[in-house]
């Protein structure tokens, strides 16, 4: 081992990332956790400067997989463990030949890639590592020489804003992260709960989260499957706290425990599962597991020795067994449904990139995406429980030909930023961060065209929907479609909730997405009723339709736009109407704008001689104006102008009208808290001051 670092290689000098430095401000988030024990223990070296011919990555498959050190990142090793498996992905993650060490063309940095929010995004790092006493403290291979999951580990904690952001999350977003496709969870427990009768009035479709492994059997070699649990034995923490990285020697043999005595929110991956017949004929399906501590772990009827190889042809058990690599063991489905809480497929993709149905396997060679936000005040309608539902983002979907189309709704998540805590609002740090996801749930309508009362669609059970809202990143919702046109709603459960989003349609046929593109009212809408709003886009043009105020008689050559109001019932009081004028110019550059409403007597009638019933004046130097009044039931029309002639804008009308609709009563529900993987084993270590112990994230209450 070199005594010395050196920050030359032959001569030139090595990168040293500014913006992720080696030091504890790129450890550490919050001290919230174990983490912070390791302050002023770290040291940073170059994979040169901890052993003599370090490689990104190795012949041996087997040598590439990740194993875990003192961060709990067990869900990101999970999907690391697919790309050992995927040499395109990996390609794509980790881009080929880059100069590595002993190559003249080394500079000591590496670039990675990760998707994120609808593109893949280039994170460079340099390649000084994190380390106590010349060891890897964090994730890092089978083979002490290979660093391609320490340097990917470190580019996704830079992607975030430090190593602690990475404690605990969930296997498919990082699964989507590395892969850019999508990924499913299932849970193995009762669905019951998540399952119950629906009322008849919303008995439409959708996919039931439970593991079908004969559904995925041609895909098998093709598809992520990670397992996970999230319970913990009481009083066995000890047992949960054997560090891979430090630990000489344990108090007890973990080769006796299953999952619940590996303690909460750990997830392993799935690396293969077999129908095996047994000796008396009957069949029985094995699955073999990696953990990413990299070492055996597991108890049970299939451990080396164990009772269950005895059911089965001696041949096969040896074979079986031989395709054990270190951390891996063998366990029956029995044991399996019974050991985990849910499952994690990701879609697999083709050699072009395209994803395949995990339902199908059909090839969905036709992609879609559209950026979108929920608004308060605007855009933020909550769920269907709520009058405000209609007022949410709305996106046309196409299907040209019969065929199975896959939808998601992907939110933004705001703590998953490479912003310093320092830098986040106050209220953001302190909440956990499964708080910090919306809960959403996408609906979807069949029209016959385009042209429709929305009011009336809404009152209608939608043809397909996700089961409840719920807080995760990402939803999904498919099956096969006719033909046709559909209305899509993704929405929040809560009204007001505001955050970005991203829809994704993936679809084995032709289709296209469009959104409803509504500006903005400038008055908030009433959480106590429903709006109906009507948006007309229309320009003063000089010398043609820019006929200024009512002061010049050019005034009538301003647009006009006719609305009707036909609410009989509240002939007495009048419809309340809200009319918003937005000019489309820059601040710097604005014309003062007003606009007046006239009533229609009759169709024959000129306009010039009708009588104004309101007006929203003076004229005003500000992007928008608008005005609230009480209409009863008649025709009317609206001229939107500039107070002086000859002022050429472009400009946005809208017009909302309070309508009565009897609330439906849907019953949407609100699902669980998502559970977040972040177990990680750590025992007692004589390079640490203090002993770092296991951290089980306490359950989120349900809502």
């Amino acid at each position: 081992m070199k005594e010395q670092v050196r920050v030359e290689w032959e001569g030139q000098a090595l990168f040293e990332d500014p913006d992720f430095p080696s030091d504890d401000t790129s450890v550490l988030c919050d001290g919230s956790t174990p983490l912070g024990r390791l302050v002023g223990t770290l040291t940073w070296l170059r994979p040169q400067e901890i052993c003599e011919s370090p490689a990104l990555f190795p012949g041996d498959i087997n040598l590439a997989h990740p194993k875990q050190g003192l961060l709990g990142d067990c869900w990101f090793l999970c999907a690391c463990s697919f790309l050992v498996r995927n040499k395109n992905l990996l390609n794509k993650v980790m881009p080929p030949d880059q100069p590595q060490w002993g190559d003249s063309r080394y500079r000591g940095s590496f670039q990675f890639c990760f998707w994120q929010q609808g593109h893949w995004k280039e994170v460079t790092i340099d390649d000084r590592l994190p380390c106590v006493k010349h060891s890897l403290c964090f994730s890092q291979c089978q083979s002490p020489t290979i660093f391609w999951v320490a340097l990917l580990e470190k580019a996704y904690a830079k992607l975030h804003g430090s190593y602690e952001q990475l404690w605990a999350g969930q296997v498919s977003e990082a699964l989507v992260d590395v892969t850019g496709g999508l990924a499913e969870r299932w849970s193995l427990g009762d669905s019951g709960s998540e399952l119950e009768q629906r009322p008849e009035q919303d008995s439409y479709q959708f996919r039931r989260r439970g593991l079908d492994l004969n559904r995925l059997s041609s895909l098998k070699d093709q598809c992520a499957l990670s397992c996970s649990t999230h319970r913990g034995a009481g009083g066995q923490e000890e047992l949960s706290c054997g560090c891979p990285l430090f630990c000489s020697h344990l108090k007890i043999s973990l080769i006796s425990l299953g999952a619940a005595e590996l303690g909460q929110y750990h997830a392993m991956t799935v690396m293969e599962w077999q129908d095996v017949t047994t000796v008396t004929g009957s069949r029985v399906l094995l699955l073999r597991i990696r953990n990413p501590w990299g070492r055996c772990c597991w108890g049970g009827a299939w451990k080396q020795g164990g009772v269950g190889w005895e059911s089965i042809n001696h041949s096969s058990a040896v074979e079986l067994q031989s395709r054990q690599a270190d951390g891996e063991f063998w366990l029956d489905e029995t044991e399996f449904m019974s050991q985990f809480d849910d499952v994690t497929v990701g879609y697999p993709s083709s050699d072009e990139g395209h994803l395949k149905s995990i339902y199908t396997g059909n090839l969905l060679t036709h992609t879609h995406q559209l950026v979108g936000c929920w608004t308060n005040g605007h855009s933020a309608g909550g769920s269907r429980n709520s009058s405000s539902y209609g007022s949410n983002p709305k996106f046309w979907l196409k299907v040209c030909d019969s065929g199975e189309v896959v939808v998601s709704l992907f939110q933004h998540r705001k703590c998953r930023n490479a912003e310093k805590p320092s830098q986040m609002p106050f209220e953001d740090r302190k909440k956990p961060k499964h708080q910090r996801y919306q809960a959403i749930a996408l609906h979807m309508w069949q029209v016959e065209k385009k042209r429709f009362n929305l009011s009336r669609l809404l009152n209608k059970p939608p043809c397909a929907a996700t089961q409840c809202h719920a807080y995760e990143r990402e939803v999904i919702l498919g099956g096969e479609l006719e033909p046709g046109y559909y209305l899509v709603i993704p929405s929040t459960y809560h009204p007001g909730a505001e955050a970005r989003f991203l829809i994704r349609v993936f679809s084995s046929c032709p289709t296209s997405l469009s959104a409803l593109k509504l500006p903005a009212p400038s008055l908030p809408l009433p959480t106590d009723g429903e709006w109906e709003t009507t948006y007309f886009q229309g320009s003063w043009v000089e010398g043609r339709s820019a006929g200024g105020s009512r002061n010049f008689l050019s005034h009538w050559q301003n647009p006009r736009f006719p609305i009707t109001v036909c609410d009989k019932s509240t002939a007495t009081s009048g419809t309340v109407v809200r009319i918003n004028l937005h000019q489309r110019r820059p601040d710097t550059d604005l014309h003062p704008i007003g606009f007046h409403i006239y009533k229609v007597q009759s169709e024959r009638s000129v306009l010039r001689d009708q009588d104004v019933v309101a007006s929203c004046v003076p004229h005003c130097y500000t992007q928008e104006v608008s005005l609230a009044l009480r209409l009863p039931p008649g025709s009317y029309t609206i001229v939107p102008s500039t107070y002086q002639p000859g002022c050429a804008a472009d400009f946005t009308l809208s017009v909302a009208l309070r309508i009565r609709r009897k609330v439906v009563k849907s019953q949407e529900r609100l699902g669980r808290t998502i559970q977040e993987i972040s177990h990680i084993s750590v025992m007692q270590s004589k390079t640490v001051a203090a002993p770092l112990t296991s951290v089980h994230l306490p359950v989120p209450p349900g809502v």
